[in-house]
């Protein structure tokens, strides 16, 4: 429930900021008229990430055995890649998406051209909506057994969560603490990703597509156990495992260890931005909340 709630908590609000910008920025120019280009192409988006959340859990579902996990294991190693993307990419746009949105849009309503309005809100929903579906179902993987209804309950309130602060962008708010909220988000996906790692190197051992990964120094499964509830809880967040081998330590801690250490020093964020955050919001609540005003 917890990792459901937390990836759709980041990546849907991501999905609502960008809304919340364009949006915001069309009432105040009085350009009211073309939300509807707008919502058209977030929509189109969504629709197309749910078709491919079917396909995803239809392959999964026709496969078994060693080739069910191997599957599994590459679409794990694929979501840290696509997770350590998003972190670090965001980081580093922070400072200026709010400017990019609404320069294009501004080049979109003077040629008069709706379909690159509905182009905007839809290639960043269906970049946002494919991250969410890979990552969801990444997740999915490692909890057999969990219950399906507190994984989809998790989804919902982050959904919900994420469009109450798209809505207080929209609105021009600037009491929210939006370099906070990516600064924390992002320090526990790196965490999650971290997980992952060492979850889908092991379903990739299991299966045999890889060799051996050393010996396993401890065993803890007379204390947390991983067929317990809590067990499976720290296997999906944070990647327990109850005998790991040395081969998935090692890649754990030196994934963990070096995403954290890039992230906080501010690896990839322009110098300029690093200078100015400590003294208030990054540049991105400030255009959100101009845009909305």
């Amino acid at each position: 429930m917890l990792f459901s709630f937390l990836i759709i908590l980041r990546e849907g609000f991501e999905i609502a900021l960008v809304l919340a910008i364009v949006l915001g920025y069309l009432r105040r120019t009085g350009n009211r008229e073309h939300f509807r280009a707008v919502w058209t192409g977030a929509v189109a988006a969504g629709v197309l990430s749910l078709g491919a959340a079917a396909a995803l859990e239809l392959t999964a579902t026709e496969l078994s055995g060693a080739t069910q996990e191997s599957f599994e294991g590459f679409t794990m190693l694929f979501a840290v890649g696509v997770l350590t993307w998003m972190v670090f990419w965001m980081r580093r746009q922070a400072a200026s998406i709010g400017h990019a949105l609404r320069h294009q849009v501004d080049i979109a309503i003077e040629r008069g051209s709706l379909l690159a309005l509905v182009s905007i809100a839809f290639v960043a929903v269906l970049r946002e909506g494919l991250e969410t579906v890979l990552l969801l179902f990444a997740g999915a993987s490692t909890q057999r057994g969990d219950s399906t209804e507190l994984f989809l309950l998790g989804a919902l309130a982050g959904a919900a969560i994420a469009a109450a602060l798209g809505y207080g962008v929209y609105r021009g708010s600037s009491a929210l603490p939006l370099r906070q909220f990516f600064t924390a988000t992002g320090l526990i996906v790196l965490v999650i990703a971290a997980g992952l790692l060492s979850n889908g190197v092991a379903e990739l051992q299991e299966s045999g597509v890889i060799g051996n990964l050393g010996a396993r120094p401890w065993d803890t499964d007379a204390f947390i156990s991983l067929t317990t509830t809590l067990g499976k809880f720290l296997h999906t967040l944070i990647g327990y495992d109850s005998a790991p081998t040395w081969g998935q330590i090692i890649l754990y801690w030196s994934y963990l260890i070096a995403g954290l250490g890039a992230f906080v020093v501010g690896v990839g964020v322009p110098r300029s931005t690093r200078v100015r955050e400590p003294q208030g919001q990054p540049a991105v609540v400030e255009n959100a909340g101009r845009g909305a005003s």
